[in-house]
């Protein structure tokens, strides 16, 4: 299999550490969003949206990265992150969903005034869009922090919704400095995934990238 990916992407790092776990092989090939690469001809044939990652398996080419997720999940029985009953299976989608309508978009936000507005525009970092999108981003975090109460995973088991939640926990906590203090589920959620091997190989990864 081969991922096109982009070394500083939360969507990505999810890919790699679900594919870790799994002990399912990558191929990866670097794709500089910077550069425009992924708005190329060649690129945008694979996936219109012009967004990494993208995974090619025999020919087949499927981009979103939670449905990346999900497909790596359904390679391997062993171990188990994706449910085959319908109500478990539900559980998982849901989280899939909420990451990517609720938790991602708060702390894009965030990275956008905190990070890459400073760093690409040369603009300052607007106070009161600071604390707005922080507050966005807090009010995400109090519905995941109640959701792990009394569960060691968001749906109670290890599963992709963990991995595809991680890295903009991440990132949140780390180059977006957002305080995870009131979060006392979250944050030993945060450590029992950083403490397996596949994460913290792919943290340890983005971590440079970010500050390479």
């Amino acid at each position: 299999m081969k991922l096109y990916t982009f070394a500083s992407s939360p969507n990505c790092w999810k890919v790699l550490a679900v594919a870790r776990e799994l002990g399912i092989p990558l191929q990866l090939i670097a794709v500089n969003l910077f550069n425009g690469e992924s708005k190329s001809p060649a690129f945008l044939a694979k996936n219109p949206n012009g967004r990494v990652p993208v995974l090619e398996d025999d020919g087949f080419v499927l981009w979103e990265s939670n449905a990346i997720l999900s497909y790596l999940a359904s390679q391997r029985s062993t171990p188990a992150l994706l449910p085959t009953t319908p109500r478990d299976r539900a559980e998982v989608d849901r989280w899939l969903s909420w990451e990517s309508t609720y938790l991602a978009p708060a702390i894009w936000k965030v990275e956008f005034e905190k990070i890459l507005k400073p760093l690409m525009l040369k603009q300052t970092p607007d106070a009161a869009q600071i604390a707005a999108v922080t507050a966005e981003f807090a009010a995400a975090a109090r519905v995941l922090d109640a959701a792990l109460a009394g569960k060691e995973y968001v749906t109670g088991k290890l599963s992709v919704a963990d991995f595809a939640l991680g890295p903009f926990i991440h990132l949140a906590a780390g180059d977006c400095e957002l305080d995870l203090s009131p979060f006392p589920n979250l944050r030993a959620w945060r450590e029992r995934m950083n403490a397996r091997e596949s994460v913290l190989r792919t943290m340890a990864e983005a971590h440079a990238a970010l500050h390479a």
